[in-house]
């Protein structure tokens, strides 16, 4: 079963995506990063070729002729997992391939719109038995 895991209140969600995916590849693990659009997935590749600073994280397009033998794959297509390991979910919407995955990191900014959504998310997750973590990432004022 997929063990789901809540980030919320992250400031900068691509750093944070940046810190897990890095963390998941030293585990020896594949990462998909389910964008929210085409742009999201440009920007996202872009900033991976700086992060982590002085280090480089191998990553491509989830369509890429490559994208086999690549550990972190970005893509917004929803209907096309390229493996079962680590999804990272950008999105409002609940991933409709969640499940065949071993590993649900879901990354929410702290705006009101996000939160509720996710907060949708984390009791669909629930109602149906996943096992749930919750990580507080806002910064203490």
């Amino acid at each position: 079963m997929t063990q789901v895991d809540f980030y919320a209140g992250v400031d900068d969600p691509s750093r944070l995506v940046y810190a897990l995916a890095q963390k998941a590849c030293r585990a020896g693990h594949r990462v998909w990063v389910l964008t929210r659009d085409a742009a999201h997935s440009a920007e996202l590749d872009a900033g991976l070729w700086n992060e982590p600073p002085g280090g480089f994280l191998p990553h491509c397009a989830d369509a890429h002729e490559l994208a086999a033998q690549t550990p972190v794959l970005i893509g917004h297509q929803a209907d096309t997992p390229p493996h079962d390991d680590v999804l990272i979910n950008l999105r409002d919407e609940t991933p409709p391939c969640f499940s065949r995955f071993k590993r649900l990191l879901e990354v929410v900014a702290p705006d009101p719109a996000a939160m509720q959504a996710a907060r949708e998310r984390y009791k669909f997750y629930r109602d149906r038995g996943y096992p749930l973590k919750h990580h507080d990432c806002s910064t203490p004022t």
